[in-house]
C-alpha cells in the first residue's frame, strides 16, 4: 500500500474551478470500528459543488477534500479489532454527513477512512458505475415514495422534473409498486420520453397548465401526494394542485440551482391554499435523514436499494468516467445543460466504472 494518494482538495469556499486543487497526502490510517477503503469510482454530484459554493445545508472545514456523498471501493484494511467485513470486500461507502454527526472525509481521493457502519457490501455483478450511484438517487426515491408519503398501490402521486434521476427511479419504483405518477417536465419535446419511461400522464409547464391538467387526469379526488424538486413557482403550483389534506415533500430547488441571493430561494405559496385546502408543505433532505435513524435503519434501507437496483426494477444510467487529473472537465460537464450521465471520477482504468 503506498504512503501518499491523490485527492482533490479546496483550500476556501468558491467556485469549484477555481479552488480546486489535486494534491498529494498521506494515506490515512483506521481507527477502532473503521476501515480503509482504496476508492474505485465516486460521482460527482450538483450538491458536491454546492457545499465548494458554501450554498448547501452544511460547511465543512477548508481545506477540505471533496465529494460528500459516496463512492465503491475495496476495503484494504480493518482498524484495530475491527469485526463484521473482510479485507478486500467490495463495499459502498456512504459519506454522506450525519446531522447531527461527526464530520466526514470527502470521496474524491483514493483511499478514504469510514466507520464500518456506513459501508454495504455491494455484488460483483453490479458495475462500479451503477455501486457508487447507490445510496443517494435510488435512496432518496425509496425514501419520498414509501417513507415519507407512504404512497399506496393505485394512489396518484405528482411530481416534478421527472426527467432528473430522482424523477426517472420514481417512475421505475412506482411501476414496480403500483403506484401511478402524474410527472411535470418543463420541455414539450421530453413528454414523449417521460412516457416511454412509464409515466402515467405527463404535464408540459412550458404550454399547459398545471393545476387544471392534474384536476383532469385525477377528476373528484384529486392527488393528495406529491414530491418536488423544482421550488419556486413550480412547487407552489403543485402544492395549489392537490385535493384537500394534500402533502408535498420538497428535496431539491432545481429553479433557484445557480441562485446565489438566500433571499430568492422560496416557494411563494397562498395563505388561502394552505389554511382553507389544509395542505402541507415540508421538507426532506438526505443529510438529515442519516443522522436521524440508526445505523441498522439505515442499512436496512439501503439493503433494499442494493436489491431494487441488483433485481433491474430500478436502472441507474451509466455514468461517464473521468481521472481526477481531469477534474476542471468533469466539472464543466456535471453542470452543462442536459448532460445525461453522471460524471464520475474513476481510478484505474475506470473501465468497470463505465460498465464494461
Amino acid at each position: 500500500m503506498p504512503r501518499s494518494m491523490r485527492a482533490l482538495v479546496a483550500g476556501e469556499i468558491g467556485e469549484p474551478k477555481d479552488v480546486l486543487r489535486l494534491e498529494s497526502r498521506p494515506v490515512p490510517t483506521p481507527a477502532a470500528g473503521q476501515a480503509l477503503i482504496r476508492v474505485k469510482a465516486t460521482p460527482i454530484h450538483a450538491s458536491d459543488l454546492h457545499v465548494l459554493r458554501g450554498r448547501y445545508g452544511f460547511t465543512p472545514e477548508f481545506p477540505t477534500v471533496g465529494g460528500h456523498m459516496e463512492c465503491v471501493g475495496r476495503i484494504e484494511a480493518l482498524g484495530p479489532d475491527t469485526g463484521g467485513l473482510r479485507t478486500g470486500e467490495r463495499v459502498v461507502a456512504v459519506a454522506v454527513p450525519a446531522v447531527p454527526g461527526p464530520p466526514v472525509t470527502g470521496t474524491w481521493q483514493e483511499y478514504l477512512v469510514a466507520e464500518t457502519h456506513r459501508l454495504l457490501p455491494v455484488p460483483d455483478r453490479l458495475s462500479d458505475s451503477s455501486a457508487c450511484q447507490l445510496a443517494v438517487n435510488p435512496l432518496t426515491a425509496l425514501l419520498l415514495v414509501t417513507r415519507e408519503l407512504g404512497v399506496r398501490p393505485g394512489e396518484w402521486l405528482l411530481q416534478t422534473a421527472a426527467g432528473s434521476t430522482v424523477g426517472r427511479l420514481v417512475i421505475q419504483l412506482a411501476r414496480h409498486l403500483g403506484i401511478r405518477t402524474v410527472n411535470v417536465v418543463r420541455r414539450r419535446d421530453a413528454v414523449e420520453e417521460t412516457e416511454a419511461l412509464g409515466g402515467d400522464e405527463v404535464i408540459c409547464t412550458g404550454d399547459e397548465d398545471l393545476a387544471q391538467r392534474v384536476a383532469e387526469i385525477a377528476g373528484p379526488a384529486g392527488v393528495r401526494k406529491a414530491i418536488d424538486c423544482v421550488a419556486g413557482h413550480v412547487g407552489a403550483q403543485v402544492s395549489q394542485a392537490l385535493a384537500p389534506g394534500g402533502e408535498t415533500v420538497v428535496y431539491g430547488a432545481l429553479s433557484t440551482h445557480r441562485q446565489t441571493d438566500p433571499a430568492a430561494l422560496t416557494i411563494p405559496l397562498q395563505a388561502r391554499s394552505l389554511i382553507y385546502g389544509t395542505r402541507a408543505v415540508r421538507g426532506f433532505w438526505l443529510n438529515r435523514w442519516f443522522g436521524t435513524v440508526s445505523p441498522a435503519e439505515a442499512l436496512r434501507a439501503l439493503s433494499e436499494v442494493r436489491s431494487l437496483v441488483a433485481d433491474e426494477v430500478l436502472t441507474i444510467p451509466p455514468g461517464r468516467p473521468f481521472p481526477l487529473e481531469r477534474f476542471p472537465e468533469a466539472i464543466a460537464f456535471a453542470e452543462a445543460p442536459a448532460h445525461g450521465a453522471k460524471p464520475l471520477f474513476v481510478f484505474d482504468d475506470g473501465r468497470d466504472a463505465a460498465g464494461a
